[in-house]
């Protein structure tokens, strides 16, 4: 996690020496190394240097983390001698960085990537993007504004059997989609996280810079590093953390970005620890063409969803698509004869299951599992040389994170709420629209 003291916060952007001019950024070439900056190195910060280290044409130049251990890990595994910072700012500064990897806690994303963009660095930025639809919209004006190349971290994007996937949904193969089911299931009951007392923190541990923006409160051990998903300050929790893989997944197979309305119901039903999130919890969107779809977490049963545990099961009326973690399977609906035309190699298919009873059309197609980021990784390095779009750029990112942002508005509120894409607006329900940005502890500010 990257921070900054309150105390030097105040200072300008133009007083830290960075400068917007694009003539000050550096051409690539295709044989010209990505000199990375990295913000945030924990956990999935670890993992996304990981992605980058597999491609030779980058160079670790500068690393930045609040929490030293971390920031002494990653420059060993660069093997760079990296420059080294607590204070992203000063990183920003740095005129050999051409892009950043931002892999904060999303309560830091929207400062960390504007202020990225006005310092001249194209930026990756992990998932979710945002805690606030208005943060994510800022992001996406601070990108344009810059004329930067972005990537948000939903890696899926990047991945060969995914985007076949999608082309399959989008193709009709399966007929006319109308449910897609994407599922979260783990069983963390009966303590979860636990329920530690807030106490003081860490010595060396700088708890006013982790939580930068977000409200004052006492420091709890769990509010911290990876379990900083389960509260709602730092976090959309399971929703969005692993739902805005799903719901990306979904709108870009259905060629569609963004529902037209969405409901929810939840609760913390079982688990005894000291969460915020549910560890229950039901959405429901309505798409464009009549589409319902719905995420399912269940966080108290570990019991297989869908066909051998698929993440997303798009379901069509010729036939269903379980999406997995590593690859896909189709099962074809059993159809009478008069009812099929063998037109498509998946309607053949579906016919020959008719006559052969249920199977799989086209067994699991394989991805290689963790390779996925590495894709992500060189798709984004590709983009920051050849200034073209990246496969999930800022804009495609913030689309898909509102989705499942607005879930979660729907399920603080207990509402059926209709969604204005186009305003990022509820259109029946004002009191809602409150909860689509939030405000800053002074004296941190969006701009």
């Amino acid at each position: 996690m990257a921070g900054y003291s309150r105390r030097t916060f105040s200072r300008t952007m133009a007083a830290a020496g960075l400068s917007t001019a694009l003539s000050n950024v550096r051409i690539l070439n295709a044989n010209d190394r990505v000199r990375l900056g990295f913000i945030g190195l924990g956990n999935r910060g670890d993992q996304v240097l990981d992605a980058f280290l597999a491609h030779k044409d980058q160079e670790v130049v500068a690393v930045c983390d609040i929490h030293q251990p971390y920031v002494d890990f990653a420059s060993r595994k660069a093997g760079t001698s990296p420059k080294q910072f607590k204070d992203y700012r000063r990183l920003l500064e740095l005129k050999d960085v051409d892009a950043v990897v931002i892999c904060t806690p999303e309560h830091w994303h929207a400062l960390q990537m504007i202020h990225a963009c006005q310092a001249g660095k194209d930026v990756y930025v992990e998932k979710p993007l945002s805690l606030a639809v208005y943060e994510g919209r800022k992001m996406v004006e601070a990108a344009n504004r810059h004329q930067r190349v972005t990537q948000v971290g939903i890696h899926r994007r990047s991945s060969p059997f995914c985007r076949e996937a999608a082309e399959i949904v989008r193709s009709g193969q399966l007929g006319k989609i109308t449910a897609v089911r994407a599922f979260h299931i783990l069983n963390e009951w009966p303590r979860g996280i636990g329920n530690p007392p807030d106490e003081d923190p860490p010595a060396g541990f700088d708890w006013d810079a982790w939580l930068g923006p977000a409200p004052k409160v006492k420091y709890n051990r769990n509010r911290t590093f990876y379990r900083f998903r389960w509260f709602y300050d730092y976090s959309g929790g399971q929703l969005t953390n692993f739902g805005v893989h799903y719901l990306d997944m979904i709108q870009w197979a259905l060629g569609k970005n963004a529902p037209l309305a969405v409901t929810a119901m939840g609760a913390k039903s079982a688990i005894e620890d000291n969460r915020e999130i549910p560890d229950t919890l039901e959405v429901l969107w309505m798409f464009p063409d009549k589409t319902l779809v719905n995420f399912t977490q269940i966080n108290t049963n570990a019991a297989a969803a869908g066909l051998e545990d698929a993440d997303i099961e798009f379901r069509g009326t010729k036939g269903t698509l379980y999406l997995k973690g590593n690859g896909y399977d189709i099962v074809p609906e059993i159809l009478s004869p008069n009812e099929v035309v063998a037109r498509t190699p998946v309607d053949r298919a579906i016919e020959r299951g008719y006559r052969t009873g249920r199977k799989p059309v086209i067994e699991a197609r394989k991805a290689q599992g963790s390779a996925d980021t590495a894709f992500h990784a060189r798709n984004f390095l590709d983009c920051v040389k050849s200034r073209k779009s990246c496969n999930c750029d800022i804009e495609t990112g913030h689309r898909s994170t509102s989705t499942t942002l607005i879930g979660n508005i729907a399920y603080k509120t207990k509402s059926y709420l209709e969604w204005d894409a186009g305003a990022e607006k509820f259109t029946n329900n004002q009191a809602a629209n409150r909860y689509l940005r939030y405000e800053y502890r002074a004296p941190y500010k969006l701009g």
